[in-house]
């Protein structure tokens, strides 16, 4: 007869091997028309990010490419395929991509990139002009920034 402990091992591998047929689970085909219906239903997608560019801004390009000879006639506020073509050809003349409309280095090469000119590190920036005199400075404030520094008076 086997040991006590030979035989539990032999009962617990008997277990480890049955278990996973007695959990195998088996699935039925349903044949409803609920489920049918909700796997052929199409989700409505919500667009994200700027879908047209504003007229004002197509005005913008379209005088820069009439200015850089890549569009003729008046800026009309359209993005239309004249538009859309002279912006591919620009784009194309510079080795930038043309399926993307406009291309970011485009629009600065244009002239037509964001306005730093308030920027805090802009040239000619009041942030970095020169101080006041210290003769301008109230004689409080002034005494203070000499005691701060170590430098008397």
């Amino acid at each position: 007869m086997l040991s006590f402990r030979a035989s539990l091992a032999l009962l617990l591998a008997a277990a480890v091997i049955s278990v996973p047929a007695f959990s195998a689970t088996t699935h039925k085909k349903t044949t409803s028309s609920h489920s049918r219906a909700h796997k052929t239903s199409k989700k409505s997608h919500k667009l994200h990010g700027q879908q047209a560019i504003d007229a004002a801004r197509v005005t913008e390009i379209q005088q820069a490419l009439i200015r850089e000879h890549y569009l003729t006639g008046e800026a009309s506020g359209q993005w239309d395929s004249a538009t859309t073509s002279a912006m591919q050809k620009f784009q194309s003349d510079q080795g930038w991509q043309t399926k993307l409309m406009p291309d970011s280095r485009a629009l600065k090469k244009l002239g037509l990139g964001p306005d730093y000119s308030g920027a805090i590190n802009a040239s000619g920036n009041s942030s970095f002009a020169e101080p006041p005199p210290p003769n301008s400075l109230p004689q409080q404030q002034a005494s203070g920034f000499a005691a701060a520094s170590g430098v008397k008076e």
